[in-house]
């Protein structure tokens, strides 16, 4: 059963960027009050970014269409969801010493860093580039290209987890605005916009009448399933689950917004 731990297609900046993660976050919440829900959603999240990304479970991803689709519906949506529903910007920077701290903060009050901050967390950009990562990572060419070239596999899931992270941390957000850069309507609103066209393309994979990825059997399919039936449970992920997962978000959202008007009410009172 370890093999099952061990990571398909090593990746050592991957394997880096999560134990820092970790080991931060871990260090941060033993310095300050972290509530259970938030360390339950943050460990969850970090699990499952680990079991798809650095076990066994890469292979069947490169070797089966529906399972790839499981693990991008899990990279790009479930587990940067749970991870941010935490709020561990904080929690890292508690991790740090104060030295440090302080060094952070100037860096990020810097001219370069407030242009590259505005870029990546601009809430329009961050919106289009969430859905842009899945629509065009769908693309035949696209995917068959990602599949043959290690280096474009990495820049898929990698791309696929930042969006997802940038995207889901300004949805997320529970302050109003400002200092949040996403107004609370619009955060209860774009994950009903991103999901229309995910929602549109999991229908075209499912009822697609040809084999759209021959790559997956060009490598050897890894269950004896018929290329259709994959070909149509992959459309049905890509359909239902991220849909579902974005519904649950807008209702998160919704519920920072109805928190923020009550504390307004409270002060003009």
């Amino acid at each position: 059963m370890l093999r099952w731990f061990v990571p398909y297609d090593f990746s050592p900046s991957l394997l880096a960027a999560w134990l820092i993660a970790a080991l931060l976050y871990a260090r941060g919440a033993r310095k300050r009050r972290v509530a259970p829900a938030r360390l339950w959603s943050f460990w969850t999240g970090m699990a499952l970014l680990y079991a798809t990304l650095l076990t066994r479970f890469d292979f069947y991803a490169l070797h089966q269409f529906f399972i790839d689709r499981i693990q991008q519906v899990v990279m790009h949506h479930l587990a940067p969801l749970l991870i941010m529903l935490a709020f561990p910007v904080s929690t890292w920077r508690a991790a740090l010493p104060v030295r440090w701290r302080r060094h952070c903060a100037a860096v990020t009050r810097s001219p370069p860093a407030r242009i590259l901050l505005s870029v990546l967390l601009n809430p329009t950009l961050a919106t289009i580039a969430f859905v842009a990562v899945v629509l065009v990572w769908l693309i035949p060419r696209a995917m068959t290209l990602a599949m043959l070239d290690w280096r474009l596999y990495w820049l898929m899931n990698g791309s696929m987890l930042l969006s997802g992270l940038i995207y889901w941390g300004l949805v997320l957000d529970h302050r109003p605005r400002p200092p949040a850069r996403m107004g609370s309507g619009m955060r209860v609103l774009s994950p009903v916009l991103s999901m229309t066209p995910q929602i549109v393309a999991g229908a075209v994979i499912t009822f697609y009448r040809t084999d759209l990825y021959p790559i997956f059997a060009i490598c050897g399919r890894a269950f004896a399933i018929d290329v259709m039936t994959d070909q149509q449970i992959g459309g049905l992920i890509t359909w239902v689950p991220a849909s579902m997962i974005e519904s649950v978000a807008a209702l998160l959202a919704l519920r920072t917004w109805a928190r923020i008007s009550q504390r307004r009410s409270r002060g003009t009172r």
